[in-house]
């Protein structure tokens, strides 16, 4: 990948994160976005992955596996096939998951997030996190539990797109700065 190259994926990442960031929890932002259809894929593979495993760990399986997918990336990048570029994209696709999946803890009680049927969790009786949730006796702290969840998805893409810039001022990746 040539330095060009890299510096508009960093100036594309860094918009996407300025759009995650500004307009937090927004399912016409992060829920719209083209990131979320590539991650929903491994969100619903995380369900039937974990279903013999019981309810309460399949339907967590969905946002665990949409999350540990890019962590699996990352791992990948940063042993089997060493690559930086490759660890500072999944580390910050990693930080775009849990900012997606905050999303998603955030309406456990409003239920007013259009799920994957086009239908709101109030029309579907609930969804993923109001019954997870609801089980753990949690739903009334669906708010704080997402922010929090939130800003380390938000403070790992920070640190993700600051880990490029380092990359891309050091030009040669035999220098990589790697965290």
């Amino acid at each position: 990948m040539t330095r060009v190259a890299r510096l508009v994926l960093l100036l594309l990442l860094a918009r996407w994160s300025w759009l995650f960031l500004v307009w937090p929890m927004r399912q016409d932002v992060i829920g719209a976005s083209f990131l979320h259809l590539v991650s929903l894929p491994f969100h619903e593979a995380g369900h039937v992955i974990l279903a013999p495993f019981g309810r309460f760990v399949s339907v967590l399986g969905g946002s665990l596996f949409q999350v540990l997918v890019p962590v699996a990336c990352w791992i990948a990048f940063s042993t089997r096939h060493p690559d930086p570029w490759g660890r500072v994209v999944s580390a910050w696709w990693t930080g775009q998951n849990a900012c997606d999946v905050a999303l998603y803890v955030n309406d456990a009680r409003a239920l007013r997030l259009v799920l994957l049927g086009g239908r709101t969790g109030a029309e579907v009786e609930g969804h993923d996190w109001e019954y997870l949730l609801g089980r753990l006796g949690l739903l009334a702290q669906d708010h704080r539990l997402a922010w929090v969840l939130h800003a380390l998805g938000a403070l790992l893409m920070l640190l993700a797109l600051a880990w490029g810039v380092r990359l891309l001022l050091a030009g040669d990746e035999a220098t990589d700065p790697s965290w």
